[in-house]
C-alpha cells in the first residue's frame, strides 16, 4: 500500500513539475509596432556580453532582399541590445527560406524579453523567427511569419506581462496542490 501512495505521489509531483515549467514557456501573440516610448539611445553599458542571434527569413519573403535591417532585443530591467544594419546584400543575408547567424556583443542582460526588427527599403522582408542565445539565460525564440513594416520598430514585448504573472501563479497554485496531495496520501 506504501508503494503505491508513493508511486502516486511521485506521478504527481512529475506532473505539476513539467506543467509548471511548460506552462512558463508558451506565449503566443502576434508581432506589434513598438510603443513610443521605445527609445534607442537608452541602451545601458553594464559589462559586454556576446549573443548568438538566428534570424530566419520566411519562404514567403521575396527571394531576396535589398532591405536594410536592423535588430534591438532586451530583458525587463532596462538592459539593451542594438544591431544596426544586419543586411549584406554581398552576403546573401535574408534570402528567401534561409537562416543567418549573427553573432552580437552588447551590454549584458537578465532573461531576453523582447525583440524588434527594423525594415527600411523596397522589397518587404519577411521574417520568420529571431532566436536569441545568451551565457547565463535561456534562449528565447520570438515566432514573426508576418511582414514588417516599413520605417518602424515591429516585434514583441514580453516583460511583465500577463503571462509571465500567470506562470508564477500556477507555480503556486501547483505547490498548493501538491502539499494538498502529500498530506492526504500520508
Amino acid at each position: 500500500m506504501a508503494s503505491s501512495k508513493l508511486l502516486t505521489l511521485l506521478c504527481f509531483v512529475f506532473f505539476f513539475t513539467i506543467l509548471s515549467s511548460v506552462s512558463g514557456s508558451i506565449v503566443v501573440s502576434k508581432p506589434h509596432a513598438a510603443p513610443e516610448s521605445f527609445n534607442l539611445s537608452l541602451i545601458q553599458n553594464f559589462g559586454t556580453c556576446r549573443y548568438t542571434v538566428i534570424i530566419s527569413t520566411s519562404c514567403s519573403s521575396p527571394r531576396y532582399t535589398r532591405d536594410q535591417i536592423s535588430l534591438s532585443f532586451g530583458d525587463g530591467y532596462g538592459n539593451q541590445v542594438y544591431a544596426p544594419r544586419l543586411d549584406d546584400p554581398g552576403s546573401r543575408a535574408f534570402e528567401q527560406c534561409s537562416s543567418d547567424t549573427y553573432e552580437i556583443n552588447g551590454p549584458c542582460a537578465y532573461q531576453i524579453c523582447y525583440v524588434y526588427l527594423y525594415r527600411s527599403g523596397p522589397d518587404g522582408w519577411v521574417p520568420a523567427s529571431v532566436k536569441i542565445f545568451s551565457h547565463g539565460s535561456k534562449a528565447v525564440t520570438f515566432t514573426y511569419n508576418t511582414y514588417v513594416p516599413e520605417s518602424i520598430w515591429y516585434g514583441f514585448n514580453y516583460c511583465n506581462t500577463v503571462s509571465h504573472s500567470n506562470s508564477l501563479a500556477f507555480g503556486g497554485l501547483g505547490k498548493l496542490v501538491l502539499v494538498w496531495l502529500v498530506t492526504l496520501l500520508w
